[in-house]
This record gives structure tokens, C-alpha cells and sequence, in this order.
């Protein structure tokens, strides 16, 4: 009897110790789950792993559009959105109800250059600047060899082939700043306000970065704003722009010299809205600042379980081991001080 009750004991002590092992070894991560902007897409791609790897925790997102995106936040489908421009102020109110009463904030966690795109056979240096891009959107400019293209192109021959401008056809965040950023620098010639449906006139319309960047790679003649690293993936033409200090040359360096000059609407707010105002109407020379700021919108307080701590735990991966690499993808690594901006207002939420 004693034998069996030793055998009994040993037995139910390995049981225990072989669960106890498990639940040790096992990583501490969880998960959050988030939709929204394509531009962002391939850098939550390129996050997944190194979050993983770092941590344990599991990154969903899935690329559906701003707009989409933030529908699905706001309704609490997802634990955050990914969008292209900050939360307006019906979207702050609704925001507000989805976290329980508390502030929702824009963490501007991804940034990159919009491209100015185009498929035109034997011009492979052109140079566009916001006027010209309004009357292009708007089809007012109409053909590529028009003299507004052509005074900034001397030496350069330019086709007389049409101008087909593509738009989204879907709520986006980088229509909205594309929009805001020809109302900024081009009042005289972009009269639409911005929003994240295209106000233009004429064109043709494409779904999501990849429709638009597909559909300009099969279209003589056209052109489009588009991320940059969908630009790069369809082997399209990208003009420099001249924000008025001269032709601007699209590259990792004048977008991060560009970036590293952002500032925020509210400096003593952990809710980091980019003042793109101030963004859009920068002419420092070298510098290219038609960036895309993408947010991560998320709440203050107000999740249930342990979603705040995964989220901070994500985001603060992100910001310090995500971001080699981001630049072959088409994206902006983020400055220092930026970073640790950020990196304030991930450590606040709860």
C-alpha cells in the first residue's frame, strides 16, 4: 500500500510540476488586433515578426482602409485603428463613447513620402510642383506635354499623350492628405477642402493603394499619389517636386530631413496630431515633405483585460526594434526626439 501511495504521489507531483513548467516557459504575450490604412500595411507586415520575436505578443492587422478602419474601431471590432489622418471631431465624440468615457488618441507610429507616380514612357526625370499637380487632379492640365509641365522640364521631351489622373476610389487617409496638402500649398488652384473622399474632377478611380498603383502600371499615361513603397513594387516613374526651393528628388534622406521637423498641434497633449499645416507649407531646400504621418488610434484608458499592457508592449517593440528596415520598405524611420515623444504617450495608457 505504501508503495502504491508513493507511486500515486510521485505521480501527481510530476502532473503538477509538468504544468507549472509549461505555464513558465510559455511567453507572456498577447494579443491586439487592429484595421485600417494600406499605406501602413507593409510596415505592420514587417512589424509582425519582430513583435513576435520580442516579447511573444501577436499583431493582427488587416488593410482595409482608413475609413474601414476607423468604423471598426469605433464600433470596438478591433483594438485600434489604423488611419491616414487624425480622428475629426464627430469621430472624437463617438471615439469617446467606445472608451468608455475616456480620450482616444492619434499615435502617430508610421510615417512615409506620398509619391507622385506616373507611367510615361521616355521620361524618366520629371519635375511636377503642387499648382501643376492641382490642375493635373483636377483636369484642368490635361495632356503631358502642356507648357505649365513643360517650363519645369527644360531640355526634357514630353509626349502630347493624355493625362489620366487616378484617385481612390475608397475612403483614405492619404487622399485626405494628398487634398490637404495641394489646399495648403496650391490654394489658387485645388478650391476643394479636404477630405478622405476625392473632390477632384474627371479621372479614374482605383481601390486602396494597391489598386491605384496597379492600375497606373497598366495605364500610359497616368499618374497618381501613392505610397512610396507601392510605387517602388510597380516599377513606376516618381517625379521630384519643387515645394518652391527647387526640384526635390523623393529619398529616404529628404523625407527624413523632413520629418525630423514635424511638429504637433498640441505639444503638451499625449494625443500627437501632426500639424500638417506646417508640414505642408515647409520649403527648406533638401527637404520633401509631402509625408504621409499614419496614426495608430487608440484609447487612453478603457480596454478590458490586458489589452492596454499588450498594446504598450507592441507599440513600444515598434518604436524600438521596428524600425531598421522600414526605409527598403518605402517608409521613414522615425527621429529620435519623435520617437521619444511617442514613446511617452504609449507609456501613459492604461
Amino acid at each position: 500500500m505504501k508503495s502504491s501511495a508513493a507511486l500515486v504521489s510521485a505521480a501527481a507531483a510530476a502532473v503538477a510540476a509538468l504544468v507549472l513548467s509549461a505555464c513558465g516557459s510559455e511567453e507572456s504575450g498577447g494579443t491586439i488586433s487592429g484595421e485600417g490604412s494600406t499605406a501602413q500595411q507593409k510596415a505592420m507586415e514587417h512589424f509582425q515578426p519582430i513583435v513576435a520575436d520580442n516579447g511573444g505578443n501577436v499583431l493582427n492587422y488587416t488593410g482595409s482602409g482608413s475609413g474601414d478602419g476607423v468604423a471598426k474601431f469605433l464600433s470596438g471590432d478591433v483594438d485600434f485603428a489604423g488611419s491616414d489622418s487624425a480622428l475629426k471631431d464627430d469621430e472624437i465624440t463617438k471615439a469617446q463613447t467606445r472608451c468608455g468615457g475616456n480620450e482616444a488618441w492619434n499615435l502617430p507610429m508610421v510615417a512615409g513620402p506620398v509619391a507622385v507616380a506616373y507611367n510615361l514612357s521616355g521620361v524618366d526625370n520629371l519635375v511636377l510642383n503642387p499648382t501643376v499637380l492641382a490642375g493635373i487632379f483636377d483636369s484642368k492640365i490635361t495632356t503631358w506635354n502642356a507648357p505649365e509641365i513643360a517650363a519645369l522640364n527644360p531640355g526634357v521631351t514630353l509626349p502630347s499623350t493624355p493625362i489620366v489622373p487616378v484617385h481612390r476610389s475608397d475612403s483614405s487617409g492619404t487622399t485626405d492628405n494628398f487634398q490637404r496638402f495641394l489646399q495648403n500649398s496650391a490654394p489658387d488652384a485645388w478650391p476643394y477642402e479636404h477630405d478622405k473622399a476625392f473632390k477632384g474632377q474627371g479621372g479614374s478611380a482605383a481601390a486602396k493603394s494597391t489598386g491605384v498603383g496597379d492600375t497606373v502600371k497598366k495605364t500610359p499615361g497616368s499618374v497618381t499619389y501613392v505610397e512610396w513603397g507601392f510605387a517602388e513594387e510597380n516599377q513606376l516613374g516618381v517625379a521630384s517636386i519643387d515645394f518652391g526651393a527647387g526640384a526635390t528628388e523623393l529619398t529616404a534622406d529628404t523625407s527624413a530631413k523632413a520629418l525630423d521637423g514635424v511638429t504637433f498641434k498640441d505639444p503638451g497633449s499625449n494625443n500627437l496630431v501632426v500639424d500638417t499645416d506646417s508640414l505642408f507649407a515647409m520649403k527648406e531646400p533638401g527637404a520633401y515633405p509631402l509625408l504621409l504621418t499614419t496614426y495608430e488610434i487608440v484609447c487612453s484608458k478603457g480596454y478590458e483585460g490586458d489589452i492596454a499592457t499588450t498594446t504598450k508592449d507592441v507599440f513600444t517593440t515598434i518604436l524600438n526594434q521596428g524600425q531598421e528596415g522600414l526605409a527598403e520598405l518605402g517608409y521613414t524611420p522615425l527621429p529620435e526626439a519623435f520617437k521619444a515623444k511617442l514613446q511617452t504617450s504609449i507609456d501613459a495608457l492604461s
